[in-house]
């Protein structure tokens, strides 16, 4: 049988300022452990800590601009574009830009604070 998902739950994100999180499937919203969707809004200048996490994470842009830093390089991510993070290297998101990015991500398996790993 099918489940509605009627509402987002809003979580708390981590980083200098304040990013909007609405988990739609996951372990908080859905209680499902397999897979995360969440929409993300974070402003210009946000920057997360680093982490290296035990998920991989699929990321498409819709608006503005998502920096992706890896051991091996950064990228840009404009809306339209994607980028895969894969579970065991390190990387760190970031919305430089003025205009900050809204994009959807999605984690397998959920992402869970145990699993995420952040940098001290």
């Amino acid at each position: 049988m099918a489940t509605l998902i009627e509402k987002p739950s809003i979580i708390e994100a981590a980083g200098n300022k304040p990013k909007i999180i609405e988990e739609y499937i996951g372990r908080v919203n859905s209680k499902t452990t397999d897979v995360s969707v969440a929409r993300m809004k974070s402003p210009g200048g946000w920057v997360e800590p680093g982490q290296t996490p035990e998920f991989d994470e699929y990321t498409v842009v819709l608006k503005g601009q998502l920096r992706v830093e890896t051991k091996n390089g950064t990228f840009d991510v404009a809306a339209g574009q994607a980028i895969i993070a894969h579970k065991g290297e390190w990387v760190r998101y970031s919305s430089p830009h003025e205009d900050g990015a809204e994009y959807v991500a999605v984690v397998l398996p959920a992402f869970s604070m145990e699993t995420v790993h952040r940098d001290e």
